[in-house]
């Protein structure tokens, strides 16, 4: 069972995602608010997998992905954000993201990004 840290400034946001992770076999192990968060959980917790909001306070998600992989180049996260946010997809793969789920997620493009990027 893969590990899942999820990482969003709203908190009904990481609800959605750790509700579809957990209903198919997930284990989320914790939950981030902003990118400071993000990286000292994945030093403490080592997930398998983080999905990460681009937009947050204190530190964005780019940022925070960028620091991740400084920390574990193979690290695996996957990046969420809203509509009409092309430039920074483009930022988040060219950091290091493996994958892109846009809002409002659908449950199956969430487990089809989770499967493809865990292999």
């Amino acid at each position: 069972m893969a590990k899942v840290l999820v990482v969003d400034d709203a908190a009904f946001m990481r609800m959605m995602i750790k509700d579809i992770l957990t209903k198919n076999g997930y284990e989320v192990v914790g939950e981030a608010a902003d990118g400071q968060q993000a990286v000292e959980q994945y030093k403490e917790l080592k997930p398998d997998l983080v999905t990460m909001d681009i937009t947050m306070p204190e530190m964005d998600g780019i940022t925070a992905l960028k620091k991740i992989r400084e920390i574990d180049p193979e690290a695996k996260v996957i990046m969420c954000s809203a509509m009409g946010q092309q430039a920074m997809v483009i930022d988040a793969i060219q950091a290091g993201a493996k994958d892109f789920i846009v809002k409002p997620f659908q449950a199956d493009r969430v487990l089809e990004a989770i499967k493809k990027v865990l292999g």
